[in-house]
């Protein structure tokens, strides 16, 4: 089936978008990802693994259950566990990412901060490392105060997409936006702050963003996202998605779920109402026409599982 792309599309709830799923083959082969020399803490919303100095890695947030401050370690594969990677940087950060952009390695993550006005709250923004490798990140840009979600790719033309995920009086509750740089020093708050919204993607009362962009063989982008909603008892429900998205033309189409939480192996979770909380960490494509996904799970674990290449149907 050759997938349409439009200036806007119709939005489609959580509920449509599971319904329309189970119709769809289904994920297999789910797997935990075993994180040693950590001591009791978590590793979950991970990267999926790049390379960097010829060795295969994976950003991880590592947290105590009992609380939101963490950071990020980068670890690699030794007996197949993940282990910290000797001399590389601790980061202060949630939920890392990685893109590649003119050569250079792009790390980012959520910085979380005592918010400036409501006391005993935190506030937070996405944060950019670059660097030749993990060894030299050095911090380049600061998206808004108040926005997570914030990703980067090298588009055909060596410009790079900007895609935002405002929240507030732009955004409700969370809203993906697109916009174009020349290059990373253009990355400002105002050109972030500017960019359009992507229309009708969510309804009001639900939620979503951007987690990582591939550039595809015809120059169009497969966005790894999420969708989520509240249930009636104030419960988080989170869902791996994806659409594609025509840079030349900001056309995209409709978004599809590739997983849920029943379809990954029972774990912990860190709180009751995040029982339901599949994070979309990264997706590593394989040439058989499947995809591996990478995924934190209900905010205290990480899994991957096997899927259909979901962005082979953008390329045809």
């Amino acid at each position: 089936m050759r997938m349409t792309f439009n200036q806007k599309q119709n939005a489609q709830t959580c509920e449509e978008l599971i319904l329309e799923f189970t119709t769809k083959k289904q994920p297999t082969n789910p797997e935990k990802i075993v994180f040693t020399g950590i001591g009791t803490n978590d590793v979950y919303n991970i990267s999926a693994p790049f390379e960097d100095e010829g060795e295969l890695v994976i950003a991880g947030r590592v947290e105590s259950r009992e609380s939101e401050h963490s950071v990020v370690y980068f670890f690699v594969e030794k007996n197949g566990e993940w282990v910290r990677r000797e001399g590389s940087p601790i980061l202060e950060l949630q939920d890392p990412f990685f893109t590649r952009i003119a050569g250079e390695l792009v790390v980012g993550g959520v910085q979380i901060f005592p918010h400036p006005e409501k006391e005993g709250q935190l506030g937070w923004r996405t944060v950019f490392y670059k660097g030749d490798s993990i060894t030299n990140l050095e911090e380049f840009a600061k998206g808004p105060e108040g926005m997570k979600d914030l990703r980067l790719i090298e588009l055909k033309d060596k410009s790079i997409g900007v895609l935002t995920r405002p929240q507030g009086e732009k955004g409700g509750r969370g809203k993906i936006g697109w916009t174009t740089i020349p290059t990373l020093s253009d990355l400002t708050l105002d050109v972030i702050n500017h960019a359009p919204l992507l229309e009708s993607q969510f309804i009001d009362e639900q939620w979503g963003g951007a987690n990582e962009a591939h550039l595809l063989s015809n120059g169009k982008i497969g966005v790894l996202g999420h969708i989520a909603s509240f249930d009636e008892e104030g419960n988080r429900h989170y869902y791996p998605m994806i659409f594609g998205f025509d840079p030349e033309t900001e056309a995209f189409s409709k978004m599809e779920l590739i997983a849920t939480r029943s379809h990954f192996l029972p774990g912990p979770t860190k709180r009751p109402d995040l029982i339901d909380v599949v994070f979309s960490g990264g997706l590593v494509r394989n040439a058989n026409g499947t995809a591996v996904l990478y995924a934190g799970i209900s905010d205290a674990d990480a899994q991957k599982i096997r899927i259909v290449d979901p962005f082979m149907q953008f390329e045809q």
